[in-house]
């Protein structure tokens, strides 16, 4: 039986209780050597006020399995399981920013939606959202080179706005439509769209491939989402296309099911203006 936490009402209520609950620490190696007491004890911020965890949330449960279930509306808490190594959280409904931060290994997964940063900085472990992500998701922090360096992220739903900047390495998959600049100076790993990409994708990427697998191209014309400076380039039926696909049937991604991975891909080559050795992918209608 994992460790409970479940939501107070003073979590939610403007007038008596947090607007923004920091619960950075809050990990499931830190808890399996401590006992009930202990975690409603540790210290999280609210409102960048010093707080205990057992003010926001019920305890309950076993802290031998490694494992933290979040039961109720976690969209005001932040930074849970930034920097986890190992064990496993699921999060019952939505969840705050910086969820998954520089997390390093383990499983977080998410049943609702996350909001802004999601696993900014990740260098390891998986994360599977089936909501949607806001902006920012698996994206660079301000001030730093890369973004993410490591690890698997797969969302089922939409996401906002710079997803996948300046990825450095990792596996990032996004069933549903994407916001601006996905994948903005992109330096390694791939990335998928099932849905609408947003316009400038990829703009900026030096390396690392961008999968747009709903976007269909008509031979001899370019397509909106792609910035001007990315070139036309083969035609062909690339190998790997079917390692992927057997990835995104491990993680039940509804997409990987409608996309004619064995088809005809167009490759367009860029970006031109940052050595031009990045790719994107797009099927070609016969």
């Amino acid at each position: 039986m994992p460790l409970f936490l479940t939501t107070r009402n003073n979590l939610l209520n403007d007038n008596q209780g947090c607007r923004h609950l920091s619960v950075q620490g809050l990990l499931p190696e830190v808890v399996t050597k401590q006992s009930l007491s202990d975690i409603k004890r540790m210290p999280v911020l609210c409102d960048n006020r010093t707080s205990r965890l057992g003010d926001f949330f019920d305890v309950d449960g076993n802290t031998d399995d490694d494992q933290i279930e979040c039961i109720g509306d976690f969209s005001r808490v932040h930074f849970l399981g930034a920097g986890m190594q190992s064990g496993t959280i699921v999060v019952q409904g939505n969840i705050g920013r910086h969820a998954g931060e520089q997390m390093r290994g383990g499983n977080l997964l998410i049943k609702g939606s996350a909001a802004d940063w999601l696993a900014c900085g990740m260098q390891g472990g998986d994360i599977h959202v089936f909501g949607d992500a806001a902006d920012n998701a698996v994206g660079s922090l301000p001030g730093d080179r890369h973004g993410m360096t490591g690890g698997r992220v797969i969302i089922h739903g939409s996401v906002g706005s710079l997803s996948g900047s300046r990825m450095r390495r990792g596996f990032l998959a996004i069933g549903g439509n994407a916001g601006e600049a996905t994948g903005f100076e992109l330096l390694a790993g791939t990335i998928v769209i099932a849905g609408k990409p947003g316009p400038h994708t990829g703009l900026g990427m030096r390396r690392g491939s961008i999968v747009l697998s709903s976007t269909i191209t008509r031979r001899g014309r370019k397509i909106p989402c792609i910035p001007p400076t990315f070139t036309e380039g083969a035609i062909w039926r690339p190998p790997f296309m079917g390692l992927l696909e057997k990835q995104l049937l491990n993680f039940s991604f509804p997409a990987a099911q409608n996309t004619a991975w064995t088809g005809l891909w167009q490759q367009w080559h860029g970006d031109t203006l940052a050595g031009c050795r990045g790719e994107i992918m797009t099927l070609v209608k016969t």
